[in-house]
């Protein structure tokens, strides 16, 4: 019975954890779209952004060496966005969106 008791309380502990994972990565992601439209909307606008936006240098130099997965890979370690925002920064900016 115990045994049971504390089995079934696993499983619903692994679930809930299960649940609370995919929301957080739902909001990280809904997170980064959010902050990339805002980073648009101030590269529209011309406002001086300062320290605000990241230095995206280096995914510029292996874009222009021709190395789109490792600028992807240096994309998302600079920002922390996502696989997918990554790709479609990493299309914006280079013109091949599908």
């Amino acid at each position: 019975m115990y045994i049971a008791l504390v089995s079934m309380i696993a499983v619903v502990v692994l679930f809930a954890c299960s649940a609370i994972e995919s929301k957080i990565r739902r909001v990280e992601s809904r997170t980064a779209r959010v902050e990339r439209k805002l980073d648009l909307i101030i590269e529209h606008l011309g406002v001086d952004a300062g320290g605000l936006m990241p230095n995206l240098a280096p995914v510029h130099l292996l874009l222009e060496q021709g190395e789109r997965m490792k600028a992807i890979k240096e994309y998302r370690k600079i920002t922390g966005v996502g696989l997918k925002e990554a790709v479609d920064e990493i299309q914006r900016l280079t013109g091949t969106h599908r």
